[in-house]
């Protein structure tokens, strides 16, 4: 096999091993869900025996509301700090470090029944979801940097799966049957703590950055031998050679803060596409599609939509592994488009669904089909794309300062669209999907007109086009998105 394509055992063990941060973050993010009313008995028998008075349903939804939101808050804060972290102690080092925020979030969501504080479990989600805001920074990042060029798409997606194992094992997991009772609740919110030991542990074994070692640290040795470990060949002289460019022209540049990305013509442009590819992921009504699958799925004659739900899940996972597949195959542009483009088609099936559903009997089975549809196209491209393309995007300098932009970007449209879609659902009913379907749209033509393919470029051939120059494999554009888009991939890049 190509040394340039060989996929050997360190790479796979130092990206399975990074992507247990994106596992993190999908458990975190869909293990609040199932023990919502239990949880909130917590609440009201917790705070009442604390003031001897009945607590009003308005306080209780309040608490409620903070203790979701909360998440996305520390996410939002978490995300816009990778840049301090992963300059000053490495890729590795950082998500390494940063477990102690899972330790002591799961630990305060664990023992707050015992301790009878709806405030340690509102602090815990915090902290927990500070350290899942740095992870959707860092293990993009680490694995785009570690991965050959060649299957830096693939293994990208890897950061998109486990997000959505995360998600499936937190949905499992939350049944009555397991730990979604009144008696094993903690454990569920706690149960983080297993996979930041699980991590750290084996984070020990894993290489640094080689790109971090070379162009930040300077230490070409180091990043030789790393390099030597991770392609299984002895011939690494072609990434040497690109991470010495690399690093030639980082050192000519100003330092990328983040009001230099938007300061910089070198950057502008790369940086919006980033923000755009985002809130593409945020705003496409995923989230809308869940909140609404249960009521889909009861009103099929499912008497067990939490089922249906996991369905869901499961359909989210298979499909993130056809995207893994897909990525090097198709392009990430093409399954960007092709993922909204289908998504559109089924929010529009699921409006025409939900408003006719009591006037046409078999009507509700295609609103079956267009969210499980709606769900697996999410997978394809909006759903992984949107993490490992922004890496793509920026040479190592601006890398990490984009990278909380865009982490950021996507945390706080998260965050709104967590607060403002039941004023929406509120308003628009059933047609609250056509909101989705033109935001879908807007990105839909924006993809196609702005975003470039980037598969199989090296990082410094990506970023060369953004500032206009020529490429070697292309004679100079006026407009250097035409220029990305009309470069066929070398097949013999490293």
């Amino acid at each position: 096999m190509d040394a340039k394509k060989k996929i050997t055992a360190p790479l796979i063990y130092a990206v399975s091993i990074a992507a247990i941060g994106s596992l993190q973050f999908g458990y975190n993010t869909g293990v609040i869900n199932a023990p919502e009313k239990i949880i909130q008995r917590f609440f009201n028998r917790t705070l009442s025996e604390r003031s001897g008075e009945v607590i009003s349903s308005e306080l209780l939804t309040s608490l409620w509301s903070l203790s979701v939101a909360i998440f996305s808050v520390g996410g939002m804060i978490g995300s816009f700090s990778v840049s301090l972290f992963v300059n000053r102690f490495g890729r590795r080092n950082s998500m390494l470090l940063v477990n102690t925020l899972a330790f002591a979030g799961g630990t305060l969501m664990a023992f707050s029944k015992m301790a009878k504080s709806v405030e340690m479990l509102i602090i815990g989600r915090f902290v927990i979801g500070l350290f899942c805001g740095l992870c959707t920074g860092f293990v993009p990042m680490y694995i785009s940097e570690v991965s050959p060029t060649s299957l830096r798409g693939a293994f990208g997606t890897l950061n998109q799966l486990g997000i959505v194992v995360g998600i499936l094992v937190a949905q499992i997991f939350g049944l009555k049957e397991i730990m979604g009772t009144e008696t094993l609740w903690p454990l569920l919110l706690g149960f983080t703590v297993l996979p930041a030991v699980l991590q750290c542990v084996a984070l020990l074994f894993c290489p640094e950055s080689p790109r971090f070692l070379l162009i930040n640290k300077m230490e070409e040795e180091k990043a030789q031998a790393v390099l030597q470990k991770l392609r299984g060949t002895q011939d690494v002289s072609q990434d040497i050679l690109e991470m010495k460019e690399e690093s030639a022209k980082m050192s000519q540049e100003r330092k990328a803060t983040v009001p230099e990305l938007f300061r910089s013509p070198n950057y502008r442009q790369a940086i919006i596409i980033a923000i755009m590819l985002q809130l593409s992921q945020q705003l496409s009504g995923i989230n809308a599609v869940f909140y609404y699958s249960t009521g889909i799925f009861e009103r099929a004659g499912i008497t067990q939509p939490v089922y249906a739900t996991i369905g869901a899940g499961v359909v989210n996972t298979v499909f993130t592994v056809v995207s893994l597949f897909l990525v090097e195959r198709a392009g990430r542009r093409t399954l960007h488009l092709v993922g909204l483009g289908g998504m559109a088609v089924c929010a529009l099936l699921m409006t025409i669904a939900l408003a006719l559903k009591d006037v046409v009997e078999w009507i509700r089975y295609i609103s079956i089909v267009a969210t499980f549809g709606f769900v697996a196209l999410f997978e394809i491209g909006p759903g992984p794309i949107p993490w490992f393309i922004v890496a793509e995007l920026f040479s190592q300098g601006p890398r990490p300062a984009a990278m909380a932009v865009a982490g950021c970007s996507n945390w706080t449209s998260n965050f709104l669209v967590g607060m403002l879609f039941p004023y929406a659902e509120k308003l628009c009913g059933s047609y609250v999907f056509l909101i989705f379907l033109v935001f879908l749209v807007i990105f839909f033509v924006f993809t196609f007109f702005k975003v470039p393919e980037t598969k199989g470029r090296t990082f410094e051939d990506i970023s060369r086009g953004f500032e206009g120059r020529a490429s070697p494999t292309s004679p100079v554009e006026k407009n250097p998105m035409v220029e990305l888009n009309s470069i066929q991939p070398d097949k013999e890049v490293a």
